[in-house]
Formats: structure tokens, sequence, C-alpha cells
């Protein structure tokens, strides 16, 4: 076996083409890749160990707030033969004991075809100036990733103003060579900012054009995305539900019942699409997964179908916009079997409705 480090394991991980990198008491340190956990040639780690090279890379100015909040998020770089590796690193403890895990962060934020995300609804989504755009999904599903390829195509274009406000910031992004002006600012909860609600509330006074908020998880968020929507920027950030029907219930239960009417009535005038994004199992071995997405563009049935809280309409509302570009989990799940990229099992296991199938 081989000798136990930090730098080692988490450079195995990129070498192994993995998307995360597991650290716990009790294993070897293990892979995620493909969607399956594989362990690394390393011996199985204890305790003590995990917090000896954890705390290594723990940056200075966080080590009292982990171990006062237990939990810590933060932009990892370590470097490899010459080239930067980036990291996004969960440090928690568990049975009081450390533990961690690492999502690999590219050096380049892809383009649409290898996450095998539609161009024609990339080109649908950045061709809104102002509103709201939700990407909805599970843990690892894409949704970051999806959102920094459309800001790669919106810094492309030029002439806007953008800020990104992170937990920890991900993809770093550059302007040069980018014929028309783009100014962006990439700011990092808990380094730059104290939260999400900050980091809007302040960047409206930063005249923006494109706000990028990591993630909604609370009222004050969530009440100032949408007046920032409703105020002529374009706001776009993640939710973490199933799929479309369900974040737009998840974002109105974030306020209190007095006020669910009236932010469902915001969200009816300021939503312009819901993307949900799921990554499954490929029918290939070791091959990487395969985008199945949830597409819901805000029309007047769908705005009416929001304000009246009649939300259970809402699949029936993708099914009739197929021409406006939406189409349901279901059938992109569907789509993915007849074309032979995954199989008869893992379709049957993410639909809503296995009969669908075969319809």
């Amino acid at each position: 076996m081989a000798e136990s480090n930090l730098k080692d394991w988490l450079i195995a991980a990129v070498n192994e083409g993995a998307s995360d990198l597991h650290v716990v008491s009790g294993s070897p340190p293990v892979v995620r890749k493909h969607g399956g956990l594989q362990p690394l040639n390393y011996e199985e780690l204890d305790a003590a160990l995990i917090q000896e090279k954890l705390m290594d890379y723990c940056p200075a100015d966080f080590r009292d707030r982990f171990f006062s909040e237990r939990n810590l998020d933060f932009a990892l770089e370590i470097e490899d033969d010459g080239n930067m590796l980036r990291f996004r690193a969960n440090y928690f403890f568990a049975g009081n004991q450390m533990g961690a895990c690492f999502r690999v962060i590219p050096s380049k934020v892809p383009n649409y075809s290898w996450a095998n995300f539609p161009q024609d609804l990339a080109d649908q989504l950045t061709r809104f100036r102002n509103g709201l755009i939700l990407f909805s999904g599970v843990a690892g599903s894409g949704k970051t990733t999806s959102l920094a390829m459309l800001i790669k195509t919106l810094i492309a274009m030029g002439g806007y103003r953008i800020i990104t406000i992170e937990e920890p910031i991900e993809y770093l992004f550059d302007v040069s060579g980018v014929e028309q002006s783009t100014v962006i600012t990439q700011r990092e909860v808990g380094k730059d900012i104290d939260s999400f609600a900050d980091g809007l509330k302040y960047g409206l006074r930063q005249d923006p054009d494109v706000i990028l908020v990591g993630e909604i998880r609370d009222q004050e968020t969530a009440q100032i995305a949408l007046s920032a929507a409703e105020t002529g920027h374009l706001v776009l950030s993640t939710l973490h539900t199933r799929d479309a029907k369900g974040a737009i219930s998840r974002y109105a239960d974030l306020f209190d019942g007095s006020m669910q009417n009236e932010i469902r009535a915001q969200l009816a005038l300021s939503l312009r699409a819901v993307v949900s994004q799921h990554l499954l199992p490929s029918i290939l071995p070791n091959s990487k997964r395969e985008l199945a997405i949830e597409i819901l563009f805000n029309n007047s049935p769908v705005a009416s179908a929001i304000r009246q809280g009649k939300l259970e309409s809402l699949d029936n509302n993708i099914q009739t916009g197929a021409k406006a570009g939406m189409i349901s989990l279901d059938e992109s799940i569907k789509r993915l079997l007849t074309s032979g990229l995954i199989s008869n099992d893992t379709a049957a296991r993410y639909v809503s409705d296995a009969a669908y199938l075969w319809r």
C-alpha cells in the first residue's frame, strides 16, 4: 500500500477522472467515478491520521470557525507538476471524528457538447435579459457546471457586468480576449461576504446585468433574488429539488404561508425558466454519466398555474409546451433509453412512471 498523503489522494482522484474524493475514518480514500464509489490503493485511514492530514490543508483563518461550527466549505488549490488543481472542500465532524469530501473542479469550464447540454437550450437561456432562471437537481447533478457554461457564454458575448456569489468559488472565469468589455467579479461567502443574501444586497449596488447566486436556501436570499429579477437583472441560481415543479414549490415554501400568494405572483411575473438535471449511469462501463433534463419555460398557462398555486398542472404544461422547447424528465429519460445510452433498469429507476417508457 502507498503512503498516506492528502495531496497524493487528490492527485489520484484527478488522474482517475473522479468527481469526488471521500476521506472518512475506517476506510481507505474513496473516489466517486461515473456515479460509483471506488477505493484508492491506499491504507485504511484512522481518525488521528485524517485529522493530521486534513488540518495541513485547512486555511488558517478558517480553523476557528470550523471547530466552532463543525462544518466548513472552502476552495482548495494544489500544484501538480506545474499545473494547479482545484477542489471544493467540505470538512465535517461525524461521531466526533473529522472527515472530508472534495469535489474535483475541472481546470476549464467544459463545453456544452462534452456535458451533453442542449445548445438550443443554452441559446434560449442566454438570450434572456432579465428575470429568474433556476437550476434544480440533487447534489452532484451538474448544476454548477451548467451555470458556469452559461456564464462563459455571456462573457464571450461581451458587454455584461456579471457578479457571482458562491460558497466556495469553483470555476474561475477569464475575460481576456473578449472584444466587447465584460466586467466580472466573483465573491465567496465566508470570505468576501457573510451570506448569499448579503452578496445579493450589496451586489445590486455594483451595477450588475447578470447575478449568479450559488444557491437559494433561505427566505431573505429568495426575496432579494426575486426583487433583482423584477428590476431588470438576469438572476441565475440553484435549488435542491427533483424536478421543475418541485423547484417552484420549494421556492414558495421558503416563505411563511401568509406571504406565499404574493411570492407566487412575483414568480409568475419574473420566472423565465426552470431546468432540472439528473446524471444517470451510462450503459457503457467506465463512461461518464448521461444528462437527463427537464425544461420548463414560463408562458401564460405556466404563469397562471404558478399564480394560482395549481402546480400539479405544470406537468401537463410541459407536455403541451414541447414546441417551445419544454421537455419532461420522463421524456428525456425515455429518449436516452431509446438512443441506447442508458439501460432499461436505469430508466425504470429514475422515471416517475415506468409504464411511460413503453408507450
